[in-house]
């Protein structure tokens, strides 16, 4: 009698165990990390580089180059890589939508909005990458900030994938070369669109380009 439950009692054994490594395995894993100086860039290149299928991002300001050339180089060895922007990255100083634009990603400005404020990535379906932390240089050494990299949660990720889908449904393509890029600018503007009429602020108030251009020179 004893013998023949060994091998029951070794199946239910092994199913325990089993359904506890599964259990284990599924739990959202979550990082936390604070600015500045505390490894916010790097936790966040460190995700786009694992990534395998797809990173889709929605930032307010981009200017961290490191960031940027993460996703390009994702986007390079067949990564989906998409992007989508606050307008004010249209002609904003600094900013890396016109290099990785330009690299071959797929970048939007979602415009509906005074401010579309999220900084957060969804990568292969199952992290999120989310927080205060704007995906710039200031942030990494100036600002405080938190960042959240929340691994193993296809639930949550498919949330954040749901409103990613719903701001790209309202923004438009981004146009390389509008934008005030720190390497190289073909844009005529410094300052935002102003209301009346899609022109600078300075050149509705009086002041002309020329004179724009004189104060940043």
């Amino acid at each position: 009698m004893k013998k023949e439950l060994i091998p029951i009692v070794w199946a239910v054994a092994t199913l325990s165990l089993s359904t506890v490594l599964r259990a284990q395995t599924n739990t959202p894993d979550i990082k936390v990390y604070f600015s500045p100086h505390g490894g916010c860039t790097e936790a966040v290149v460190r995700a786009v580089k694992g990534a395998q299928n797809q990173v889709l991002v929605e930032a307010y300001s981009f200017t961290s180059e490191p960031i940027a050339m993460a996703l390009i180089e994702a986007e390079k060895r067949g990564v989906d890589v998409e992007v989508i922007l606050d307008k004010s990255q249209e002609q904003a100083r600094g900013t890396e939508a016109d290099l990785i634009s330009e690299s071959g990603i797929p970048t939007y400005i979602d415009s509906a909005y005074r401010i579309a404020h999220d900084k957060v990535m969804i990568i292969d379906g199952s992290k999120v990458v989310t927080g205060s932390f704007n995906f710039t240089k200031s942030a990494e050494d100036f600002n405080a900030e938190n960042l959240l990299v929340i691994s193993n949660d296809q639930p949550l990720a498919e949330q954040y994938a749901v409103s990613w889908k719903q701001h790209l449904a309202q923004s438009h393509p981004f146009h390389p070369g509008k934008s005030h890029h720190k390497n190289g600018s073909h844009s005529r503007y410094y300052g935002p669109l102003d209301s009346a009429g899609d022109k600078p602020n300075d050149e509705v108030n009086g002041v002309g380009v020329s004179a724009t251009r004189a104060a940043f020179s």
